[in-house]
């Protein structure tokens, strides 16, 4: 069904470690409105979306999320992987190294875990859509605040690069939005006797 280009879809540049800038930035990989909880909400959602497009754009964002989670963690890994103890504790990530050491794992920026309460699956074609507009509005908004923390050029062209694919999934999600109101337009006015 898949398959996988062994690089990033956008490159990571970092300009220096930084583990205070990776805390921050991991809220993208398990935080509530990062890039974990996106892939699984729409890769979960297709499966009843009612028309052969609506399935294939959920597929599409929800596999693309996935490639944007593994930007996230790279820039995050890139940032502590070289950083000495007294950085990490002067961070204040000594609480999630004595848990992780250097390693990736699915918090957001307090060190909170994921849970699946970010993420909805309704059934519901319209819900399920205005869910994921807002879900995309939540991630651009999340993008601009780490932009206005990031005092890296690499690190910021990227997350500007992840912000910009948030606005397009919006758009996505609003043309879906228009296609299935059309469709159930169209499946009212022929149950009502029009076969036009």
């Amino acid at each position: 069904m898949w398959i996988y280009e062994k690089k990033l879809e956008f490159p990571s540049r970092i300009c220096s470690t930084n583990p205070k800038l990776a805390k921050v930035i991991i809220t993208q990989y398990g935080g509530p409105d990062g890039e974990l909880a996106a892939s699984l909400r729409y890769l979960t959602q297709r499966y009843t979306m009612p028309t052969g497009r609506s399935k294939a754009v959920l597929n599409d964002i929800g596999t693309e999320e996935l490639a944007h989670m593994e930007i996230v963690a790279t820039m995050v890994y890139n940032l502590i992987k070289d950083a000495s103890l007294e950085e990490i504790k002067a961070a204040g990530l000594d609480g999630y190294y004595a848990d992780h050491d250097k390693a990736l794992y699915f918090v957001n920026g307090d060190g909170v875990p994921w849970v699946a309460q970010y993420i909805q699956s309704k059934g519901d074609p319209v819900a399920d859509l205005h869910e994921n507009l807002a879900a995309e509005q939540k991630a651009r908004a999340t993008y601009e605040y780490l932009l206005q923390l990031s005092d890296d050029p690499g690190i910021s062209e990227t997350l500007a690069f992840l912000r910009q694919r948030e606005v397009i999934h919006f758009q996505r999600f609003g043309e879906t939005l228009e296609h299935i109101y059309e469709f159930y337009n169209h499946q009212h006015r022929f149950f009502m006797g029009d076969h036009s």
